[in-house]
């Protein structure tokens, strides 16, 4: 038993209240539980209780054993002093009388009123060593239930995404636009090179891209620059321009090199940094004003041709300066403009509705991860081996959440889905 556990139990009164009694044999009737308190103090507020034939209001504590009120040092604590009724496990205390006597707060034991199957079932779900702890059980869902837990997790996942956003914001000294563009270089990057790509980013202000943004092989020579990819004894003419462009700009700007390197190693050529450093100053080259047209933006639609770049010609040739290849243009994919939108622009849209308290841009939000197509990979095709459906990307990311914050950490208890397994057993 654990006290999260007890806690769930006293929460939804999962026990048998047919002649409850305290220690002492007094008759107790509950007629509310009271509402969970995750701050300091008792585990539960604002609780009604009968005790014999006097109706007490206050607050709830539980402990696994009785022991445990002296071990956690609550008898001199003032936020206990509310407490009427001290619910536990286990009642392991001596049953002398006397003792008994003098204890002020009663005592309430659940250990033999809870159901063998509920504990077994917990006990499952603790040790499954599956995918997802409720593997087995998940199947027997509501999609009523299903619908409103994905919407909460899509919640939690949004609001954890756009208190990153606001950190970045107040680093950015409340700009939003710079702020945007650290995220949409640092998506650019991909998962190897998203630090690195997010320093370069940070190492160029938007005021000097813009100063530039009709000249893509300026945009390109500060962006390879600060990236460390011009120092090479280049032999092609197009890497020796971006060379002496970038010297005549590192000069000008007083620029500092970003400090993390890039990296080639283990990834696909389209992905190289080059080749994303090059859509990424092709994306700046014919866009203006980007984030405020984002905002304006009414579907995902209109985005995906604002983002429907291609790198300039030398790099239909190349992946690497000085390395020629086939003729390949080096377009930006709709899977790339998808992973954008998910991971850069609705966090950030989302961020800056919960921020300026403009709910349209919250719910734009999540309007567009329901018309952005679902995202496949090892979690999602889990879930959907289990029947469970990825339509879009608001079930992707939904899913995503779920696995990684609830069913990785054995957190059933916390979980919709959880509760509604445990709760077909009482």
């Amino acid at each position: 038993m654990t006290e999260k556990l007890l806690q769930f139990i006293w929460q939804f009164q999962y026990f048998n209240k047919s002649g409850l009694v305290t220690a002492t044999g007094e008759r107790i009737q509950v007629i509310y539980q009271g509402i969970i308190n995750h701050n300091q103090g008792p585990d539960f507020l604002n609780a009604k209780i009968k005790i014999g034939s006097t109706t007490w209001a206050g607050t709830v504590e539980l402990h696994v054993r009785t022991s445990d009120w002296k071990k956690h040092n609550h008898e001199g604590d003032k936020n206990y002093n509310n407490v009427i009724l001290h619910v536990v496990w286990q009642d392991d205390e001596s049953i002398d009388p006397a003792l008994r006597e003098v204890q002020t707060i009663p005592v309430f034991e659940l250990q033999n009123l809870v159901s063998k199957l509920l504990l077994q079932r917990y006990e499952e779900l603790m040790n499954a060593p599956s995918f997802i702890p409720c593997e087995k059980s998940i199947h027997s869902i509501a999609g009523i239930t299903w619908n409103s837990w994905k919407e909460r997790l899509l919640a939690e996942r949004l609001l954890r995404k756009a208190a990153a956003v606001e950190i970045l914001f107040q680093q950015s000294n409340n700009h939003w636009t710079e702020t945007f563009w650290w995220l949409l270089a640092r998506n650019f990057g991909m998962n190897v090179n998203t630090a690195a790509f997010e320093s370069i980013a940070r190492s160029i202000p938007v005021n000097i891209l813009a100063k530039h943004k009709n000249q893509i092989h300026q945009l390109e020579s500060l962006l390879f620059g600060q990236a460390g990819l011009l120092k090479n004894n280049f032999e092609e003419d197009y890497p020796r321009l971006l060379q002496r462009e970038y010297k005549f700009l590192r000069n000008k700007y007083q620029l500092k090199e970003a400090h993390i390197p890039v990296l080639f190693l283990r990834m696909r050529p389209g992905n190289f940094p080059t080749i994303r450093l090059a859509q990424l100053a092709a994306l700046v080259n014919e866009s203006a004003h980007l984030f405020s047209k984002i905002k304006e933006a009414e579907s995902v639609m209109e985005i995906k041709k604002w983002f429907h770049v291609t790198a300039n010609d030398y790099w239909h040739y190349h992946y690497k300066f000085d390395e020629s290849t086939n003729f390949k243009m080096k377009t930006l994919g709709a899977s790339m403009i998808a992973n954008i939108v998910i991971n850069t622009l609705v966090p950030v849209l989302f961020a800056y509705g919960n921020y300026q308290h403009e709910n349209k841009y919250k719910l734009k939000a999540l309007q567009w991860l329901e018309e952005t197509a679902a995202e496949i990979n090892s979690i999602t095709s889990d879930f959907q081996q289990l029947g469970i459906e990825n339509k879009n990307a608001y079930d992707s990311q939904a899913l995503i959440e779920l696995k990684n914050k609830y069913c990785n950490n054995r957190k059933c208890l916390d979980c919709s889905i959880g509760n509604a397994i445990l709760k077909q057993i009482n």
